[in-house]
């Protein structure tokens, strides 16, 4: 699926001599699948773990395995002027130990110290040569000096031991690579308070008032923020998709939790999107055995109460301390959405808030897609149209750091 903050982005991926080379070649494929440009660098060992064949045929676009081409100028300096970013993945004991000291025998390294952009090394070698001295003094040199690391991870090797040293699955070092492109975006060094998915009140141990939403909007608006540079807490009720890699995960279960945490992320926060569904009513007796049919043979009746209203309650924080400085809210309705959604607004103190109706083909708690009518105290901001979730965060996103940029 191609990410908007990959498209066309060059990023060099440079492979070495290890066993961990076939994760490389997914790792590849999924930078291209997102949308980037992928140039790979074969070291010699690494050509007899896996073919330039194999990765020409994952990215589409050439694999450079030497530096000494005819057919290029200074390949090296090219590829390292013109990245955006040199990953790095798997590298080996021995490209650690070139790079700290700036040996440059062949294209990767030389390429490395053409590079003018951050460089990630994802390390991959044997518990034993990952914790030896010198190992890590090499890795202490280029911290240093600025390159950054993702791993290794810990887990059993190619040896049969189990240690440090394994390379990272590719699909977190997508997250890695992803929070280093964010750098430099509309919200960077911003702190964003995200909350989502339901929150569950419970009747009896067993049983409990909840809702259908997934969580699905709010998580997109999480990966949304981090894209766009921001620092993200990510507080959320029961959900069962994949938590966005580098957010600071909260999990709650009932809306008091999820006002309490809400409430203590507050300060020296920039902006909140308040997209959990939260439950608004809770059984006023809640039973501390589970309830027997029997218990009910001559009917159940079950009193509600109101919950914490969390957006009040940031609302009166707000007014103390000035934080968040854009909150952003959701309102789903099933009628007279407009109305309901500009009357929230105005209530709560919102600067926007978004309203769908649920009711609304393609819309809804637990499907891909949304569409949002977006508002301030000023009027319609934007009407988003039917579109993914990802789509409709980015466009939330985008709104919200026009504000907090003065634009």
């Amino acid at each position: 699926m191609e990410i908007t903050l990959f498209k066309n982005k060059k990023i060099v991926l440079g492979v070495t001599g290890s066993i961990a080379c076939y994760k490389a070649v997914d790792l590849a494929s999924k930078l291209t699948q997102a949308g980037a440009l992928v140039d790979v660098v074969l070291t010699e060992a690494a050509q007899r773990f896996v073919t330039p064949l194999t990765f020409r045929s994952v990215t589409g676009r050439p694999c450079y395995t030497t530096m000494w081409d005819e057919t290029a100028h200074v390949r090296h300096v090219g590829l390292g002027e013109t990245a955006d970013l040199l990953v790095i993945a798997p590298a080996t004991a021995n490209t650690l130990a070139k790079l700290a000291h700036g040996q440059a025998d062949n294209l990767l390294t030389v390429t490395a110290l053409a590079a003018r952009c951050p460089i990630l090394v994802a390390p991959a070698m044997d518990g034993g040569m990952y914790e030896h001295p010198a190992t890590q003094a090499n890795i202490a040199l280029l911290r240093e000096r600025g390159v950054l690391f993702a791993g290794p991870g810990e887990g059993r090797m190619a040896s049969g031991l189990t240690g440090l040293g394994r390379m990272l699955e590719p699909a977190e070092l997508l997250g890695h690579i992803r929070l280093l492109l964010a750098r430099g975006g509309p919200m960077y060094g911003r702190k964003v308070v995200v909350t989502t998915g339901p929150t569950r009140e419970p009747l009896d141990p067993v049983r409990f008032i909840s809702n259908r939403s997934t969580g699905k909007q709010g998580l997109a608006v999480a990966q949304a923020a981090l894209d766009a540079g921001a620092e993200v807490t990510l507080i959320h009720g029961p959900i069962h998709e994949p938590i966005p890699w580098g957010v600071m995960a909260v999990p709650v279960q009932t809306t008091q939790e999820m006002g309490e945490a809400t409430l203590q992320a507050m300060p020296d926060t920039d902006a909140l999107f308040m997209v959990a569904a939260v439950a608004d009513f809770r059984p006023d007796v809640r039973s501390d055995q589970k309830i027997k049919k029997t218990d009910a043979e001559w009917g159940l009746a079950i009193g509600l109460e109101v919950t914490l209203d969390i957006l009040s309650a940031v609302k009166e924080q707000r007014e103390k301390c000035g934080c968040p400085r854009v909150a952003l809210g959701f309102a789903a309705e099933t009628h007279n959405a407009f109305e309901y959604g500009r009357d929230k607004l105005l209530r709560k103190g919102l600067n926007f808030i978004a309203v769908n109706d649920v009711m609304d083909d393609g819309v809804g708690f637990e499907g891909d897609t949304n569409r949002v009518l977006l508002l301030s105290s000023a009027g319609v901001v934007e009407e988003i149209p039917l579109q993914s979730k990802t789509a409709v965060a980015e466009r939330l996103v985008h709104h919200v750091a026009k504000t907090l940029n003065g634009n």
